[in-house]
């Protein structure tokens, strides 16, 4: 019955990577992967010889000699455990993108264009790079990347060079991502997982993401098509409402406060996500009350939403299809962590991976086998690699393991333009060809990942 478990899975996950070839969603296979995988643990329940526990991180001890009973009851309170893990990423995810839509319907990312006066193309390159690695940070790169492209879009006609900037940007988003807590799915899923601490994975990854954002961004900006300027008009502001600065900035540093509020109460972080939540919704429903009742002020904005609560609008443009794949693809690695089978996984790769870098943890793990996870993030999806590793590993909290899992997974999509939600993202809105993305920037990515590597070598040092 494992090896069908496998099979399921390795089925699943193909039609996951293969979702743009197969033209169906990859929310799909991931939740019949789910479904399936449980079903079949649950009819084969009784010739399992082994059932890892996952609260203790550990094998049971004699799982065999169980009665059908008590291992359908074990069944259910690991499924449980597993759904809550689950649950605790999926809310917060909820409650920041819902932060960011109500962002969004006062209009506020407009405020970012007004700041934006230069025409020279190294130096926009260079704005927008940096831009996508401080809102990735805080709002998350696939967010970033939208907002950034969409910016974009109203600054740079020539369709041609966007490509390269939104490329660019794409790597600088990942980049940024990788060192904040919010910032990245696979990085907020080991900060939930309680892998790493806020502190920690600042002092790790904050050097070794600012030169995988810098030194790739370095080099193009010394390519020719970098060079000179561009035929765009800056004179005139992107018109805002009147709450539109005061709603961008509240957001932001409400996200923000997440971390904070975590550190000081030692309470999950989607505690903190919905009372930064709450807190945006209430002043959104004072501005939205004030703009409908003040005639003659927003009047657009009025013709647009009126009568309709900000809140409830922004929670109808959440990415639902993200929060259902997410569901799927975690709970069908949580069957497999059941099972023992990404334990066993673990100590073979212990066993036989030779350690040919410098070892990262005291069993053996060389640097090479999370390096090799980063590039493979670039062909299948980071969040399934990052949650497998969580079943994967024991290693305690704030084990330099965990912070290179985290860069390596963030950094290593950039390689190809379908091996990130950003890359994905930024391939929709632009429609980049993948040979395109592969031939003009998966290099410039593979340079600004290794670079990244190299200074995490260095960070880990000091620690």
């Amino acid at each position: 019955m494992e090896a069908v478990i496998i099979i399921v899975f390795v089925f699943g996950y193909l039609a996951i990577t293969l979702e743009h070839s197969l033209k169906i969603d990859k929310l799909i296979p991931a939740l019949v992967m789910m479904a399936f995988s449980w079903a079949l643990i649950s009819f084969g329940i009784d010739d399992f010889d082994t059932w890892f526990d996952s609260g203790k991180h550990a094998l049971l001890s004699n799982f065999e000699a169980f009665g059908h009973t008590e291992k359908m009851h074990i069944l259910e309170e690991t499924l449980l455990h597993h759904l809550g893990k689950t649950a605790e990423i999926l809310v917060f995810l909820i409650g920041a993108m819902t932060i960011v839509e109500i962002i969004a319907y006062f209009n506020g990312f407009s405020t970012i264009k007004n700041f934006i006066k230069t025409k020279n193309k190294r130096n926009l390159l260079w704005i927008f790079a940096v831009l996508a690695f401080v809102l990735s940070a805080i709002i998350d790169n696939l967010t970033a990347t939208i907002v950034l492209i969409s910016l974009l879009q109203k600054i740079i006609h020539d369709r041609k060079m966007r490509l390269w900037f939104a490329g660019l940007i794409v790597i600088a988003a990942n980049a940024g991502g990788a060192f904040s807590p919010i910032g990245d799915v696979t990085t907020t899923m080991l900060w939930i997982a309680n892998k790493v601490s806020t502190g920690h994975l600042f002092a790790y990854l904050l050097l070794p993401s600012v030169v995988c954002m810098v030194v790739p961004t370095f080099i193009a900006s010394r390519l020719a098509v970098f060079k000179g300027s561009l035929e765009i008009d800056t004179s005139a502001s992107e018109p805002v409402g009147r709450f539109s600065s005061t709603m961008l900035y509240l957001g932001l540093a409400a996200i923000v406060f997440v971390p904070i509020f975590k550190m000081a109460t030692h309470l999950p972080p989607y505690v903190g996500m919905m009372l930064s939540l709450g807190i945006v919704a209430i002043f959104a429903e004072i501005y939205s009350s004030s703009k409908f009742s003040m005639t003659g002020l927003d009047k657009e904005a009025s013709d647009n939403h009126s009568h309709v609560s900000p809140v409830h609008q922004s929670l109808s443009k959440i990415e639902l299809p993200s929060i259902l794949f997410f569901l799927g693809i975690l709970m069908a690695v949580a069957a497999l962590e059941s099972l023992g089978i990404l334990f066993g996984f673990a100590e073979w790769l212990k066993e036989s991976t030779p350690a040919l870098g410098t070892e990262i943890d005291s069993a053996g793990i060389s640097d090479l086998v999370v390096l090799l996870l980063g590039v493979g993030s670039a062909v299948i999806d980071n969040v399934p690699l990052v949650a497998a590793s969580l079943g994967m590993f024991s290693e305690p909290m704030d084990h330099e393991l965990w912070h290179f899992i985290a860069y390596s997974a963030g950094t290593g999509g950039s390689m190809l333009i379908i091996g990130s939600a950003a890359g994905v993202v930024a391939m929709g809105m632009e429609k980049i060809n993948f040979f395109w993305y592969l031939k003009k920037i998966s290099w410039l990515a593979l340079i600004g990942f290794l670079a990244g590597a190299l200074t995490f070598f260095f960070t880990r040092t000091l620690l």
